[in-house]
């Protein structure tokens, strides 16, 4: 299970092994019963300057927009689900800090010489958070449930080119494919390993254990209160060692703004921070700058607007562009993201060699737009300002989760259609519901939305016509055959430059197509609490989440434990 998923914030904060650090330490402390401004002038006599040696326990409190719709990743398919799964349940490979495969679960693996069979070899003496011995039966398990045509998950389609899996002893894994498969490694550093014992009697769609899971992972559920936080705690069967942090507890402070008064406050001890926050705010606060450490770093996501293309007028390729031609995306990265941004033109990182470096984004350009949309049949005929064709005028609803970012992107974007004779209302919904009915029931006009990447370049699952059922990735509902032969192509190719080419000449077509228009790839901004230590810096290509199993707060800075209400 590659680590593509609905990013329900503005980007994925710092990138590291499965691609979501703020996944790591997501989860954190309640609310406090305490006065947060005596607590704030108490931190504020404190000396973070001073060295201490590494030690065990505290609490990490992190601040995160939306609450999981559950905690099994495979079917739930959003960051904040990853978030916390990624604490709680391990995969059979990971990425280290280099950005290199090594492994988790897994000790070693081998690689045929034809390239098509994959032979995992458990750690031995693994066991689940409830005791339970975890061997190949539970990869297996696992294998079959994200393969089953009953499972409702969007990555199904990388596990369904295995056509065998074996177990042929209890810490043995093996899976065969009928042709090589570039990507097969990159989907088992994604895929969380369920227990067996647990699920195996379960619908794993409607599951209670989504709300009450039972992982291998560093961390295990302690509590979740809906709407408020989700606290983990130390795992004491942890199959990679202990983390040092005793608990991390993840509150859900939808808006930015009630975050960083948290953070000035002393309650919480990590954020990701807006561009406000993070270009002006920060500058001109002495005493937060001596207590907080602030990072940046370019992740693997990017912001889109998305139509639905089942619904007309999106079905004209003509209108899409002129809407593409109509939008200012340097106003987008200069006025929302304040300059801490960059343009894009594919669906890749910039920089990347799977970044095609010939594409440029669509130029603002509303004379152009105009002309399109005349040769689409819309002008206005009544005098009215608004676009009309068949006696209909031009208009359709923008839908976005809530994300101040997001908002004030489509405020924008409503604006400059405006100026086109086009009239965008907007919407903005809490994450559940835009998720579960508008998104997955593809009961909208337009999106808003971001995409948080894996470091494989395969996007089968969002741009290949055959993903669009029900909680598929494809809901925009696009469809071309060539992008569909060149995204079979490159899952099977494994010379890295022909594959290069093949992934360039998709994003050529996806330009050329404008099934969605790409707004800005946005710099994850972070601000951690001088507090806890263990941080990498200068930090490694995979950011300095790669690591957080590591981090530690030490005893002489460790905050009072806060009660839960």
């Amino acid at each position: 299970m590659k680590q593509i998923k609905y990013d329900q914030y503005q980007l994925i904060k710092l990138a590291f092994s499965k691609l979501v650090f703020i996944a790591l330490f997501t989860p954190l402390m309640m609310t406090a019963c305490s006065d947060s401004s005596s607590s704030s002038q108490t931190n504020n006599k404190i000396d973070y300057t001073k060295n201490y040696p590494p030690s065990n326990g505290g609490t990490l409190i992190d601040a995160m927009t939306g609450e999981p719709s559950g905690l099994i990743a495979m079917i739930a398919g959003e960051s904040a689900a990853s978030a916390i799964a990624g604490n709680i349940f391990n995969s059979l490979l990971k990425y280290d800090k280099n950005l290199e495969l090594t492994g988790e679960l897994a000790g070693s693996w081998d690689v045929s010489d034809d390239q098509k069979t994959i032979t995992f070899h458990l750690k031995p003496n693994l066991k689940w958070a409830d005791n339970q011995p975890l061997t190949s039966d539970d990869v297996l398990f696992t294998w079959q449930k994200v393969t089953d045509e009953k499972t409702r998950t969007p990555y199904g389609s990388d596990f369904k080119l295995v056509t065998k899996a074996e177990t042929p002893d209890a810490n043995t894994f093996r899976v065969t494919y009928a042709q090589p498969y570039a990507p097969a490694l990159d989907t088992w550093a994604g895929l969380h390993i369920l227990p067996k014992h647990l699920l195996k009697d379960q619908d794993i769609n409607t599951t209670a254990f989504a709300r009450n899971p039972v992982g291998s992972h560093y961390y295990k559920l302690e509590k979740w209160k809906n709407g408020q936080f989700l606290k983990l705690t130390r795992n004491e069967n942890a199959t990679q060692g202990q983390a040092k942090i005793d608990n991390l507890l993840s509150r859900i402070i939808p808006d930015k703004a009630a975050q960083f008064l948290e953070l000035s406050a002393d309650n919480i001890d990590s954020m990701g921070l807006n561009p406000i926050q993070y270009a002006r705010i920060f500058p001109a606060r002495p005493d937060l700058n001596k207590n907080i450490a602030l990072y940046k770093e370019l992740g693997n996501s990017y912001t889109y607007l998305g139509f639905n293309l089942k619904r007309k007028p999106f079905d004209d390729v003509r209108v899409r562009q002129a809407i593409n031609y109509a939008i200012n995306k340097q106003e987008i990265i200069d006025g929302v993201l304040l300059g801490l941004g960059e343009p894009v033109a594919s669906p890749y990182k910039p920089g990347t060699r799977w970044s095609n470096p010939e594409l440029k984004p669509y130029p603002y350009d509303p004379n152009k737009a105009k002309a399109l949309l005349k040769a689409a049949g819309y002008e206005d005929h009544d005098g009215d300002g608004i676009l009309d064709k068949d006696g209909k005028p031009f208009t359709f609803e923008i839908l976005t989760n809530q994300n101040k970012e997001r908002e004030m992107t489509g405020v924008l974007i409503q604006r400059r259609l405006n100026d086109i004779g086009i009239k965008a209302n907007i919407r903005v919904l809490e994450w559940a519901s835009f998720l579960g009915r508008f998104i997955k029931p593809k009961e909208f006009d337009v999106v808003v939305l971001g995409w948080s990447l894996s470091l494989d370049p395969d996007q089968y699952s969002i741009w290949h016509s055959s993903q669009q059922a029900p909680g598929q990735f494809n809901f925009i509902s696009y469809s071309n055959p060539r992008v569909d032969k060149l995204l079979e192509a490159g899952r099977l190719e494994l010379n890295p430059d022909k594959r290069m080419k093949i992934y360039h000449e998709f994003s050529k077509i996806l330009l050329e197509d404008s099934p969605i228009v790409f707004l800005s790839a946005g710099y994850g901004l972070t601000a951690i609490h001088k507090r806890v230590r263990g941080i990498s810096n200068p930090a490694p290509p995979a950011g300095i989440g790669h690591n957080t199993y590591e981090w530690y707060i030490p005893r002489a800075y460790a905050r009072n434990e806060m009660s839960e209400h």
